[in-house]
Formats: structure tokens, C-alpha cells, sequence
């Protein structure tokens, strides 16, 4: 029904309407950490600077690639990118080598973004 509408209801305009809505409300557990739609909303809005500020995005069809383990950045990296209008290629942090060099080439994103651990381990 939402992506009937004109335009299309997003997930992020979903997720903009929980934080509106729901901003206390806890959104994400990770080990012993709650985060709340505030929270994240929060840590997305940095992201999204940041990376507009330090990595050039502007959106309009740019990709970048994301090399993240399952952690809870993931989740604030993906809303970040989605806030700019990029497109984002999930990369397996668990791929190496010549099926790695493959994703990313078949991706052709103009940024990777990685975590400190796997600086350095692509195998590419």
C-alpha cells in the first residue's frame, strides 16, 4: 500500500515518523546497549554530516560501498546514506578475495566505507 503512493513511502520516512512519534521508544538492543529512535536519529544525523563533510557525498546517484560487521553502526550508516540520497551496496564483511574484488566492482561505488578491523584484511 505505501509504495503506491505518490511518492513512494521510504524507510526512512517511516523510520522519520517513529522518531517523531515514538522518540524515547527503544529501537535497537546490542548486548547490553538499548538505543532509541532518538539515539539513532542522532548518531545518523553525525553520520550523514560527516560524511557529506569529510567524504564528499552529495548523493544524486552516488553508491558507496559498506563494509561494516553486524554491529549497530550499520544501522545509523545505512540511514546516513539514505538522508544524503546515496545508493548503498551491502558488502559481506565476511567475503574476501577475488569474490570481494567482484561485489565491489559489480557495485561501482566512487567510496568504501569500512570498519577499523578490516582495514587492511579485504584480500583484494
Amino acid at each position: 500500500r505505501r509504495m503506491a503512493t505518490k511518492p513512494a513511502t521510504t524507510l526512512l520516512d517511516v523510520f522519520r515518523q517513529h522518531v517523531r512519534l515514538r522518540p524515547r521508544h527503544p529501537l535497537l538492543l546490542f548486548q547490553d546497549q538499548v538505543l532509541t529512535f532518538e539515539d539513532v536519529e542522532r548518531r545518523s544525523n553525525r553520520a550523514a554530516w560527516a560524511l557529506r563533510r569529510r567524504a564528499g557525498l552529495r548523493g544524486g546517484g552516488q553508491t558507496v560501498a559498506v563494509f561494516l560487521p553486524n554491529e549497530p553502526a550499520y544501522l545509523w550508516t545505512w540511514l546516513a546514506l539514505a538522508k544524503l540520497g546515496c545508493a548503498m551496496a551491502c558488502l559481506n564483511c565476511n567475503v574476501r578475495g577475488r569474490a570481494l574484488q567482484h561485489a565491489l566492482e559489480a557495485a561501482e561505488a566512487t567510496v568504501m566505507l569500512a570498519s577499523p578491523g578490516e582495514r587492511g584484511q579485504w584480500g583484494v
